[in-house]
Parts: structure tokens; C-alpha cells; sequence
């Protein structure tokens, strides 16, 4: 599992490599205070972006992350981030997440590629094993998303992270395993057509 800048194209997505200088665009593509509902962080000013945008960049010195940023390619435009997490070369797993998309693009076909691209990259480059999803359990609308692209429910973690407004955050796993990828990959390409 190399753990380097790469770029993910697909058809209607871009995912560059997170570079502070995208910090403008970032900044206003998460304008919307709706996207940080749910999340651990809190985004509100300039300042709260590049902290964000820092500790993604720290987390990939590490080699325990590789952020992206998500440009919809027809404009060219920034709307949002993602990015592998908790990468664990010796257990052959990764984390996918940290993901948000301006509201104009959700429901489109741009999250659904996304993961498509990631998921690709983490089973048949890195040749994992496993790749964990997570989202908070009262997050309704990111667990019915994480489940439509055909991940498995495993649990809830109790109290397990605090967000920065100080909320003690109970967390909802899923995962896709190896030998479930080529169905899941398959249903994913399914329901890019449909779009």
C-alpha cells in the first residue's frame, strides 16, 4: 500500500490530491453550515478550514491518510473532500470518509463515483482487505447513503469520538470485505448508468 498523491478520475468526478492552496474554493464549497451537522468538526470561518485542511495534510505526512479534494469535472470546480483514513498497511485496510460534497451536488452521480474510484483504488491497487465506513448514528441521511453503495452494517461505538462543539458522538461502522467487492463494484457501475 503505497501511500502517496494520486488523482482519481472517473467520468463525472475528479479526486486531487489536498493542497492548501485549494483552501478558497474549500472554504466556499462548505459554506453551507448544514454539512458539518454530523461531523466532529466545525466549520465556520477560514480559520476552522485550513485547521481541517491541516490536520488532513499532518495525518498524510503520517501515512495514516491520503485527502482529496472533489472537483465535478464538467465545471472544473471544487465542491467538496474526501479522503482515505486509519490506512493500515500490515492489516491490508483503510477507512473511507471525511466526506463531504456541497449540497448543490448531492444526490448526484459525484459521491457515487467517488467511492467507486476509492473503492477500486483500495481493492485491486492496495489490495486490501477491508474498507470501513463510519458516520454518526443519528446521521440518517450518510447511513442510508453508506448502505446504497452496498456496505455492511457491523455496529455502534458508544461514545466514541467528541466533536469539537464538545458532543459525545456515538459512531455506526460498515464495511466491504474482499470477497464482496466485484458484487459491490458491479451495483455501484449499475447505478451510475442510471443517472
Amino acid at each position: 500500500m503505497q501511500i502517496k498523491p494520486i488523482t482519481l478520475e472517473g467520468e463525472f468526478v475528479r479526486l486531487a490530491p489536498l493542497k492548501l492552496n485549494y483552501l478558497p474554493e474549500l472554504y466556499e464549497a462548505a459554506a453551507d453550515e448544514s454539512l458539518w451537522l454530523w461531523t466532529t468538526n466545525n466549520v465556520k470561518t477560514k480559520e476552522d478550514m485550513l485547521r481541517y485542511v491541516e490536520t488532513a495534510l499532518g495525518e498524510f505526512e503520517r501515512k495514516v491518510a491520503l485527502p482529496f479534494v472533489t472537483i465535478e469535472k464538467s465545471s472544473g470546480r471544487i465542491i467538496g473532500s474526501t479522503r482515505f483514513g486509519n490506512i493500515e498497511p500490515p492489516h491490508r485496510k483503510t477507512e473511507i470518509g471525511w466526506t463531504w460534497v456541497n449540497p448543490k451536488w448531492q444526490r448526484t452521480n459525484i459521491n457515487t463515483e467517488a467511492k467507486l474510484l476509492m473503492l477500486t483504488h483500495a481493492f485491486e491497487t492496495w489490495k486490501c482487505v477491508r474498507v470501513e465506513l463510519k458516520t454518526d448514528v443519528l446521521n440518517e441521511k450518510s447511513r442510508r447513503a453508506i448502505l446504497r453503495i452496498s456496505a455492511k452494517e457491523e455496529g455502534i461505538l458508544r461514545r466514541h469520538l467528541i466533536t469539537d462543539a464538545g458532543r459525545f458522538r456515538d459512531s455506526v461502522y460498515f464495511s466491504i470485505i474482499e470477497p464482496e467487492w466485484q458484487t459491490v463494484k458491479a451495483d455501484l457501475q449499475e447505478k451510475l448508468r442510471s443517472f
